[in-house]
């Protein structure tokens, strides 16, 4: 996916404002380690890939577990992480259909320790509108550090 693929979105405010809410809901769920309702943010069929991991997670149970382990692993450790999601573009592919891309920060705090930006990351996602919800069909994300 690339930013001149697609013409700008036309109805901007609405449409940039519930994207916003979308992924400041989404953000909250996975940093919370509610995995599960976190997958259900995706297209049962959804995709999550990243170049910081061998393969993509494919479909919503795949995307739970894989989740669930890394929250169950930072929370045995004692590390709260916040992803800070900025610099929203939209471009519409369809009337349900976007492409949204962002860059994403990833905070991590020790308990009782500093906070510390741990990666900072461009993440582009294929967003389709099911049932008057936005849900990712496709997320790839990209470390700044892997490039």
């Amino acid at each position: 996916m690339t930013v001149t693929e697609h013409p700008p979105v036309a109805d901007t405010a609405g449409l940039y404002q519930q994207v916003q809410q979308f992924y400041a809901q989404q953000m909250q769920l996975l940093d919370s380690g509610r995995a599960e309702e976190w997958a259900e943010t995706f297209t049962e069929d959804g995709v999550f890939a990243a170049n910081a991991h061998p393969q993509p997670a494919r479909g919503r149970a795949t995307i739970a577990a894989a989740v669930r382990a890394a929250s169950d692993e930072y929370a045995a450790k004692g590390v709260q992480r916040r992803h800070w999601l900025g610099m929203v573009s939209l471009e519409q592919c369809a009337e349900d259909d976007l492409h949204a891309r962002c860059y994403a920060l990833v905070i991590e705090t020790p308990r009782g320790g500093q906070s510390v930006i741990r990666a900072s990351t461009l993440c582009e996602d294929r967003l389709v509108r099911r049932d008057g919800r936005w849900l990712v069909e496709e997320r790839q994300v990209t470390r700044d550090d892997l490039g």
